[in-house]
């Protein structure tokens, strides 16, 4: 405790966990363009199944599997994860179709624009109030949507609804609460899921068009090692959330869609216009805006902590 030493030492490591988690949040399109020709509701099906089981090893080792019946007998926090559930199921295969087909930086540019669109979800839903900077950075952020659907010849559908599917989620969470585990939470989420995923491996098995057991053993293994691939970074996350402040959270989150951009433009050959940079730009403008207000905010509360405490002594 001498010195902060073990308190830094908490940061050091919380901020290794948050980094390793986006990092591999951020390969995920290295990963998705590895197990084509798989199809997105296919992979849905399989991401849903094996995680649940991964899950369930990790509760039944930890012993953690009672906190079922704790949900189950709040109906209202039954609802909020039930609708968490279907909306990241519905980013899931939106965010894989993007990528198999070739659309790996618009969904890049959907996780930029999803800070935003939370914001503005605490306004519209929530009835929060904004400081002036955040809603110059929401100005901006519907600003740039409007320049991408001039450019696109249409709105851009899947960014926008990647960063919907996805502050919808996180909203059904924030009214969850932290009472749940992100395990405790993943594992009820893909439970409610996986009566949909039988259901639509059996229809594509019917139909021929299952992957499965067609493209040879490195490609089964590969689908189902999703499960892995899914909980690692989540529990990751969840690790760092404990043990860093809420603005180091905010900063490090850019780094997926950052590396979601490298993988499409760098790696799988994804062409940018000049006007398409020139929209990411404008989205970045007001991402900065947000970390600037985020950074003024926390030092704000800080001070008055410090202030609090000196009062009271």
């Amino acid at each position: 405790m001498a010195n902060g030493k073990p308190a830094r030492s908490e940061t050091s490591t919380g901020t290794a966990y948050g980094f390793v988690a986006y990092l591999l949040w951020g390969a995920f399109p290295l990963y998705f363009h590895a197990i084509e020709p798989v199809g997105a509701w296919e992979v849905l099906a399989h991401r849903v199944l094996w995680t649940l089981l991964v899950c369930a090893v990790i509760l039944a080792v930890r012993r953690r599997m009672g906190f079922v019946r704790e949900v189950l007998a709040e109906p209202r926090r039954l609802v909020a994860l039930s609708i968490a559930s279907l909306l990241i199921a519905a980013n899931w295969t939106i965010y894989v179709q993007a990528v198999v087909t070739g659309h790996v930086t618009e969904a890049a540019l959907g996780y930029f624009l999803n800070p935003l669109v939370t914001v503005a979800l605490g306004v519209v839903v929530l009835k929060e109030r904004l400081r002036v900077l955040q809603w110059v950075a929401v100005a901006i952020g519907v600003a740039a949507c409007v320049y991408l659907a001039v450019d696109y010849g249409k709105p851009p559908w899947i960014a926008v609804s990647l960063a919907l599917s996805f502050a919808g989620y996180g909203l059904m969470k924030k009214r969850v609460g932290g009472r749940l585990t992100a395990l405790e939470s993943l594992s009820f989420e893909t439970a409610v899921l996986a009566p949909i995923a039988v259901i639509l491996l059996a229809v594509l098995t019917i139909r021929g068009d299952s992957t499965f057991t067609t493209e040879g053993t490195g490609h089964a293994v590969l689908l189902a090692v999703s499960g892995i691939v899914t909980a690692v970074p989540l529990l990751l996350f969840a690790a760092a959330a404990r043990r860093v402040p809420l603005v180091t959270i905010g900063l490090l989150q850019f780094l997926t869609p950052i590396l979601q951009l490298i993988c499409g433009v760098a790696l799988l050959g994804e062409h940018m216009s000049s006007a398409r940079w020139i929209g990411f730009g404008i989205v970045w403008i007001a991402l900065v805006l947000l970390v600037i207000d985020s950074v003024m905010s926390a030092n704000r509360g800080r001070r008055l902590s410090r202030s609090a405490a000196s009062l009271a002594a």
